[in-house]
């Protein structure tokens, strides 16, 4: 059986227990499941929320290839990848990947894989609101993000 990723970009929020259940429904081969889940911070008090905009169907043609590729080299079981887009406030869910594996190893590297390319590679962009009520600017790429991508390399 092929293991095809799950992939979503929405503008509505996502039950992490749902999207668990239904990765998981009826598998009895599974023997780790690993969840990320991001969350918008309010930057002590200086945020009242972020904004993320997407290039359409691109984002989630990199997110499905990124995808493919952490199955294939971890062995997945399965891999749910969500991206939210639109305003969300401080507390709100951004982003989820789930990833399966037999093992909790696999499972482990193959979601810190698919986070670590998908906040560089995918087609995203994040501007701040500020709580005053002014808009900020667009949050640049860091630095930190593409070295815990090129690990994998």
């Amino acid at each position: 059986m092929t293991t095809v990723p799950i992939i979503r970009v929405q503008s509505t929020d996502f039950d992490l227990q749902s999207e668990i259940d239904a990765l998981t429904a009826g598998r009895k081969n599974i023997g780790a499941v690993v969840t990320f889940s991001g969350l918008c911070r309010d930057e002590q008090g200086a945020l009242s929320a972020l904004e993320l905009e997407h290039y359409p169907g691109m984002a989630e043609a990199e997110m499905r290839r990124i995808g493919e590729i952490a199955i294939e080299r971890f062995l997945l079981l399965g891999l749910t990848a969500i991206h939210r887009h639109g305003k969300i406030l401080p507390g709100e869910n951004i982003v989820l990947v789930i990833a399966t594996a037999s093992h909790r190893q696999a499972a482990f590297d193959g979601a810190n894989f698919m986070m670590d390319f998908l906040k560089t590679s995918a087609p995203f962009w994040k501007k701040e609101h500020a709580a005053d009520g002014t808009a900020g600017d667009w949050i640049a790429a860091k630095d930190a993000d593409d070295a815990a991508r090129d690990k994998w390399r």
